[in-house]
């Protein structure tokens, strides 16, 4: 078939679909007014994860040419201009622009939703609260530092509720303002300078490293001095300007958690996780006894972190403090009746969230 032809089929094929976003428009704006109606929450995870897999599904059997990636990137704006009709959200995050954070939300809300960047965690926290944002997005653990306490420590006296989890692999890039044979200077944050370490010295031995307060950061500064480089975000890159040079460094990878905050926790899926908040007596077996109530009533404990209750000096009525991550919802029966049990012993336990299930995410 002649080009001109082809671009012809394409043209046509473009209308359509507009056509049809519009007619899907028309349908979020209906179910938009639904929803503010019954005071439902705009945003709805599990739908969201349903629809994507039902139609990454459909393409695999159809054998379509886009791959998995691609299908969610297409849809993930499709569904963030349908949020931005229902209702114009407005997302905290853990700033600077162009973190990782900053990547994660947009992967999760898309483009056409209002960012806001916050300096600190208790910052996200309190537009969440203050209902200056709708939702929030936090990291909560890391695969080499483990978990993000003050995330879980804000969780403790806050109303706030973890809504939904992002699974995310991490890959850093090499970005700069000029050729990849310019390079003399390479900034970076100290860990991901640590992380890339062995790469840099194979393919950059002669670049000088200089550390920056962030992969935010040191963006601006590679964007503001010529023969230099920084490693960071394909998204600092975009937003500073920078060509990226080095698009996924071999040993810089990793896997991160997010939660996105929110001020209701998430209805039940059937495929949900909690975390959930128990204070105790600090003594012999007090763990053991947690467990063994989860254990009765079949649930999965899948991660154990300990922290320190803040003020408890008393040596003789010393506490200690668990975060458990469980499978199941906190309105399931069987996790119901485990958490009442835990109650009776003598220990205390808030619920942090419940949340749909999820796979990791490039």
């Amino acid at each position: 078939m002649p080009l001109e032809n082809i671009r012809t089929k394409i043209d046509l094929i473009d209308q359509e679909l507009l056509k049809l976003l519009t007619e899907r428009a028309e349908l979020v704006h209906e179910i938009g007014e639904i929803k503010r109606k019954e005071g439902l929450e705009i945003f709805a995870p599990d739908r969201e994860e349903k629809l994507l897999r039902q139609l990454i599904d459909l393409n695999k059997k159809n054998k379509g040419r886009l791959p998995e990636k691609s299908i969610r990137a297409i849809f993930r704006e499709i569904i963030s201009a349908a949020l931005a009709l229902e209702q114009n959200l407005r997302i905290a995050y853990l700033g600077p622009a162009g973190s990782w954070t900053h990547q994660v939300a947009i992967s999760r809300f898309g483009n056409s939703v209002l960012y806001l960047p916050e300096a600190s965690t208790e910052d996200v926290f309190d537009r969440v609260e203050a209902q200056e944002a709708d939702y929030g997005v936090l990291p909560i653990e890391h695969s080499t530092e483990g978990a993000v306490h003050h995330t879980l420590d804000h969780l403790v006296d806050s109303p706030l509720h973890i809504y939904s989890q992002i699974l995310w692999h991490t890959e850093t890039v090499l970005m700069s303002n000029g050729p990849k044979g310019s390079v003399d200077f390479i900034y970076g944050h100290p860990q991901v300078i640590a992380q890339c370490r062995k790469w840099l010295a194979q393919n950059f031995p002669e670049a000088e490293l200089r550390e920056a307060p962030s992969t935010s950061q040191a963006a601006a500064f590679a964007s503001e001095h010529p023969n230099s480089a920084a490693l960071g975000t394909a998204l600092g890159a975009e937003l500073q300007g920078l060509k990226i040079i080095a698009p996924s460094i071999d040993d810089s990878s990793s896997q991160a958690r997010f939660i996105v905050l929110g001020r209701r926790t998430a209805p039940s899926t059937g495929n949900d996780n909690t975390i959930l908040m128990v204070t105790t007596r600090d003594k012999m077996g007090a763990l053991m006894d947690i467990l063994e109530a989860f254990v009765k009533h079949g649930i999965n404990v899948r991660q154990i972190e300990n922290r320190p209750v803040p003020g408890d000096d008393d040596a003789s009525h010393h506490h200690v403090r668990f975060f458990l991550e469980v499978a199941g919802h906190f309105h399931d029966p069987a996790l119901t009746k485990a958490l009442n049990e835990v109650n009776k012993d003598g220990s205390t336990v808030k619920v942090l969230g419940s949340y749909p299930a999820s796979s990791w995410m490039e």
